[in-house]
């Protein structure tokens, strides 16, 4: 009858640790500042800006392009031509405009 009784009071003592154990679980997950939930949040928010980072990377490299393309001499004169409508002395210069509504 003695060890049952000691048995039982060991029982008593692991229920206290289990339950002390599933209320830090818990509070770990749910509550705590550094709980699973924020981590996956922040997981998810360095993965978006990542991806903007790579967007950005590749913008980067295609102005950077855009640009060498500008300091050639025909970069120079299709720009002067394009956007500016600059032309030649012995040239005309015509702008048609397309109405878009149909």
């Amino acid at each position: 009858m003695k060890k049952l009784l000691e048995y039982l009071s060991l029982l008593k003592g692991y229920k206290l640790y289990l339950a002390i154990l599933f209320f830090f679980i818990i509070w770990m997950t749910f509550f705590d500042a550094n709980s699973i939930l924020t981590h996956h949040e922040l997981n998810k928010e360095r993965e978006k800006l990542n991806k903007q980072k790579q967007f950005l990377k590749r913008e980067i490299e295609k102005d950077k392009k855009e640009l060498q393309s500008l300091y050639t001499e025909e970069g120079k004169e299709k720009l002067g031509r394009e956007i500016y409508y600059l032309k030649h002395d012995d040239e005309e210069v015509f702008i048609i405009e397309y109405d878009s509504i149909n």
